[in-house]
């Protein structure tokens, strides 16, 4: 594999030019294993960014691929429709909030996001009122597009660069109350405050239900997000939730929201929808949101991708949600969770965690330093796994297939880390 073209010439996700980091080659991936150029295997513990939660080269998405490739790759979809885009609609229905009643695809979480917003802002329009604001959290993360990252955190994110260039909504403070801890109603009181003083120019609460991921890996309590339904009933503002990263089992429950037994008015899902085959994502909205948008000025829905429905990406989608709808999730993640809640806690011993914590098949170390990419990233390789941290966030979302030995391996390299004042970045 030329690394030397790879260095000069291609641009990794967050990286600079001017210093590129290492890459590793991968040149073939199967269960929970990556397989390097020099005969290297390394455990998945990122499942490629939260999304092939079935592993890798999955008999069942393999052969929907191959199956679908031999009849049509991508029509457009505009005056077209296909089986594909009907199989996973129903199978997403079927497993979604039953209040979401109409599906809209799209090619990637950031997009379902604009889509999203785009939704809320045509609903006020045709109900004749002007709402230009949406009400979010702070640490909160949406995706890398322009109207996603708006509603990003713009001071403690990766996107504060662009403070002052994109339109600026209202932040709440994070809840604070942890998933298991007491609930106090305080920890609602400066989202109640905003709301009240704000909701008037509101198109839409949207946030991150139950866990904040690339903002800080933050899991909160239940009763927060049921506290901001009651909100948006009252108000009668919309309430998005961004399940891009939590949904399909994730969390322990097939949504997050089902932690705090409420329904989104407007839900944006990706990543695992195709079990990490490639990239679709959709946003679900109500019969009401749906009507209501195409009864304005516009008569429509004003967005259409160009890959929007592409039937492999539908075909591999319907099969992955086949194996969800298979529910042997349920255990695999319950068997990753109790595994983080034996290991995780034991590392609290070591100076430089500062917390730990864990969900469903999320374990999550927080560290005092900032992590040393870098060095850090080169550790887990010659430990045989791969996790790829940031900031000071050493995190696991581990394919819902790994096995005990598996999630073992993980923990062990991290504790390894932990000891190694070089993997971190010293004050």
């Amino acid at each position: 594999m030329d690394l030397e073209f790879d260095r000069q010439h291609i641009w990794h996700p967050y990286t600079s030019t001017l210093n590129p980091l290492t890459c590793y080659p991968v040149v073939s991936a199967h269960d929970v294993t990556l397989h390097l150029e020099d005969g290297r295997e390394l455990i998945d513990g990122m499942s490629s960014w939260w999304s092939a939660i079935h592993g890798y080269n999955h008999p069942k998405l393999n052969q929907a691929l191959t199956e679908q490739s031999e009849k049509m790759a991508h029509v457009m979809f505009g005056g077209i429709t296909h089986q594909p885009a009907i199989d996973v609609s129903k199978r997403l229905l079927a497993l979604a909030p039953d209040n979401l009643q109409h599906i809209f695809l799209a090619d990637s979480g950031s997009v379902a996001v604009e889509v999203s917003l785009k939704m809320a802002l045509q609903y006020w329009h045709a109900k004749g009122e002007s709402r230009p604001k949406f009400l979010t959290l702070s640490h909160g993360y949406h995706g890398d597009t322009f109207a996603a990252m708006s509603v990003t955190d713009p001071n403690n994110s990766m996107h504060s660069l662009y403070k002052g260039f994109l339109p600026e909504h209202i932040f709440a403070k994070s809840p604070t109350l942890g998933f298991g801890e007491q609930w106090d109603d305080a920890d609602i009181a400066d989202f109640k405050a905003k709301m009240d003083l704000h909701h008037r120019k509101i198109a839409a609460v949207i946030l991150e239900p139950i866990v904040q991921g690339a903002g800080g890996m933050r899991i909160y309590h239940p009763m927060f997000l049921s506290r901001v339904r009651e909100l948006c009933d009252q108000y009668g503002i919309l309430l998005i939730l961004d399940e891009i990263a939590t949904g399909f089992g994730r969390t322990g429950k097939r949504f997050a929201c089902e932690h705090a037994d409420i329904q989104p008015d407007i839900m944006c899902v990706g990543k695992a929808l195709t079990g990490g085959y490639m990239t679709l994502s959709a946003t679900l909205t109500s019969k009401h949101v749906a009507d209501t948008v195409c009864g304005g000025e516009a008569g429509c829905f004003m967005h259409g991708p160009t890959f929007m429905g592409n039937p492999l990406a539908c075909a591999v989608a319907s099969a992955s949600l086949d194996l969800i709808a298979e529910n042997h999730w349920q255990q695999q993640v319950r068997s990753i969770e109790s595994l983080f809640a034996k290991l995780l806690p034991a590392l609290t011993r070591h100076q430089q965690v500062k917390d730990v914590r864990w969900l469903g098949a999320i374990g999550v170390v927080e560290t005092n330093n900032p992590v040393n990419v870098e060095v850090i990233q080169q550790h887990f390789v010659e430990q045989g796994v791969w996790i790829r941290p940031f900031g000071k966030l050493i995190y696991m979302m581990p394919p819902y297939i790994s096995q005990p030995e598996h999630i073992e391996a993980l923990v062990k390299a991290i504790e390894l880390a932990l000891e190694s004042e070089a993997c971190f970045i010293q004050d």
